[in-house]
């Protein structure tokens, strides 16, 4: 080997080594970094103090104190008769540091959310009165036309055809070769109902299991425990069932803040 090659091997080698140096340098620094708290998963014991904490406590009833102040006014201020709360509440821990394929759950150290849902009973004969009276108390929860967030339902054109047809004045109003309608939707809600006027029924589905209970990270009501769609359909003669979307109500960063009380 001459004396020109061995220097250009001796350089690539050190070339080479500084290569080496600086990819070991950013793992490591990857390494620190993922080590740092704002970078790790939130531990089990962690989740459940911050579950339990005060400001969770308080959020958490607050939370569903309106989410059920919105079902009990279905059935005070409507023709149905609000037979059954189902409510579904978890605590989620955040994820560690997510380099690639970001959801943004490394962001949080913990996430509480709950959703609730309500079945009511109804007298299949008048249901065209029953949506009229649930229209009529959306007309009141209405200021200028702009739908309130109790009861979002009031009378539009479409749900004025829709009282008409389960009154038999008036067709389909989604169209004469369509299922009968069995839904009104909103950002907020959704009102669904067994069909009644269809020779092949669709109706409301039953529970689903509930999962396990480990207060405070997670909670699953059935009120009344035992009660089925089925019982509300057999005792009523149909079902209706409102939906609410899931509330988020308990959120804390991964720096300490907390983000949503």
């Amino acid at each position: 080997m001459t004396t020109k090659q061995t220097k250009n091997a001796a350089t690539a080698l050190r070339n080479a080594g500084k290569r080496l140096f600086g990819l070991l340098s950013v793992l490591l620094v990857f390494a620190l970094t993922a080590c740092s708290s704002q970078n790790r998963a939130t531990s089990p014991k962690e989740i459940r103090r911050l579950a339990g904490s005060k400001q969770a406590e308080e959020s958490r009833h607050k939370a569903e104190k309106h989410l059920r102040s919105i079902a009990d006014a279905y059935g005070k201020k409507t023709p149905l008769t609000l037979a059954l709360i189902t409510v579904d509440d978890i605590c989620s821990g955040g994820e560690a540091k997510q380099w690639f394929f970001q959801d943004g759950k490394d962001q949080y150290k913990i996430r509480c959310a709950l959703r609730l849902t309500a079945y009511y009973g109804a007298d299949p004969h008048r249901i065209g009165d029953v949506l009229d009276g649930i229209f009529t108390a959306g007309d009141h929860y209405s200021s200028d036309d702009a739908p309130g967030d109790t009861i979002p339902f009031n009378h539009d054109s479409y749900r004025r055809r829709l009282v008409g047809y389960y009154r038999g004045h008036g067709p389909n109003p989604t169209g004469p070769e369509t299922q009968e309608p069995a839904q009104v939707f909103n950002p907020s809600q959704t009102l669904s109902w067994d069909t009644v006027r269809s020779s092949k029924r669709r109706l409301v589905q039953e529970l689903s299991p509930c999962m396990e209970s480990d207060p405070p990270v997670t909670r699953c009501l059935r009120e009344p425990t035992q009660k089925t769609v089925a019982d509300i359909r057999e005792q009523y003669g149909m079902v209706f069932k409102l939906e609410l979307p899931v509330t988020d109500y308990y959120k804390v960063s991964k720096k300490g803040e907390v983000l949503i009380n």
